[in-house]
């Protein structure tokens, strides 16, 4: 009785198949915008953080990654591979909650300007704001004018990343949209 039943099954999929509804022919339901902008936060993080980490192995600067356990890792495990790992994992996690921000705020500048902007004010917030969480971290004016340069560099392309892939694709979903409700008014 199921063999009936799935050949019933079958011969209704080739019927599908005979109107033009091929499996290949069917699309995916996109990305909501939001799991976009996550995603994009998350990505933004662990590469902008793993490029810190290189121009602290290559002394550009004076901050390691690590900084971001600190306050609450204790041990010695912190400043090896594996410190090293879950401290770009975890900023990966904190920039998710930073592109949320500017998926709140900025989404629908058009220019680049405003997500290095955006990225250079995430610098003066940790690095004048939140100073006095991370010890290991000099204050502001106690820097050296490297460790300055390079981490500016590395917030305003993180911004940058994360400012200009968002407003893209809230660009895109809004001419999408008026494509389709000038379409549907023409119909």
């Amino acid at each position: 009785m199921s063999e009936d039943k799935d050949k019933e099954k079958d011969k209704e999929k080739d019927k599908d198949k005979d109107k033009g509804q091929l499996e290949q022919d069917t699309r995916e339901k996109p990305m909501s915008f939001l799991m976009l902008t996550v995603i994009t936060g998350f990505c933004g993080g662990v590469l902008w953080s793993g490029l810190g980490y290189l121009a602290y192995v290559f002394h550009f600067t004076a901050i390691n990654p690590n900084v971001i356990l600190e306050p609450w890792a204790i041990g010695e495990w912190k400043y090896s591979w594996l410190g090293i790992v879950i401290s770009i994992l975890a900023i990966g996690v904190f920039s998710i909650v930073a592109a949320l921000i500017y998926y709140g705020m900025l989404r629908r500048m058009k220019n680049l300007w405003a997500g290095i902007v955006y990225g250079i004010a995430l610098f003066l917030l940790v690095f004048i704001v939140l100073n006095p969480i991370f010890p290991s971290i000099k204050p502001f004016m106690q820097l050296d004018f490297d460790t300055i340069i390079t981490t500016v560099c590395l917030y305003g392309l993180f911004g940058l990343f994360v400012g200009y892939s968002i407003s893209y694709e809230e660009n895109e979903l809004r001419h999408y949209n008026e494509k389709k409700e000038q379409s549907s008014q023409d119909s």
